[in-house]
């Protein structure tokens, strides 16, 4: 599969079987991460891969009651070092897309997760104040193929040399 394969392939996934990340799959998909591009290569990010059942639940639970999450084989919690530079958002998510691409060749499905008690993750993590919890990846072996979602055409999107001129 290609890269354009990948990117038309990937798809939020919300249902999950059971089943685990083979070991070398996930080496690759955290490598993905490890060679993630960020500015001045500060790399301002820590990432928990949560594997425990019960910790899955209690993240399910925290994620505004997104409890199918922790059906995923394992959840990656994504986590920005305030400490050290303000780009830390966008790298983690450069991060995340990179593990996510990873994830979809290998045949995984993922999805990204935004709405979150960040308190109680923080608090049942152990996570240090120096960091914010960015985002959650649950990865897995997707129990459903969704079929892709509209998105916005090229023309609404883009512009050439300023904004509203049309591209082509």
């Amino acid at each position: 599969m290609n890269v354009s394969e990948v990117i038309e392939k990937r798809k939020s996934i919300r249902k999950f079987k059971q089943g685990d990340i083979l070991p070398e799959h996930l080496k690759l998909i955290l490598k993905a991460a490890q060679l993630s591009p960020s500015a001045s290569n500060m790399q301002p990010y820590h990432f928990i891969i949560v594997k425990d059942p019960e910790i899955k639940k209690q993240l399910g639970k925290f994620a505004a009651h997104q409890r199918f999450i922790a059906d995923a084989a394992i959840i990656i919690v994504g986590l920005g070092d305030l400490e050290r530079e303000k780009w830390y958002k966008v790298d983690l998510a450069i991060a995340f897309q990179q593990m996510i691409l990873q994830a979809t060749e290998l045949g995984y499905g993922s999805i990204w997760i935004g709405a979150f008690d960040e308190k109680k993750i923080k608090t049942l993590l152990k996570i240090p104040d120096r960091f914010e919890v960015i985002a959650l990846l649950p990865i897995g072996i997707a129990d459903q193929d969704p079929p892709a979602r509209p998105r916005k055409s090229q023309k609404e999107l883009f512009s050439l040399n300023e904004y509203g001129i049309p591209l082509g």
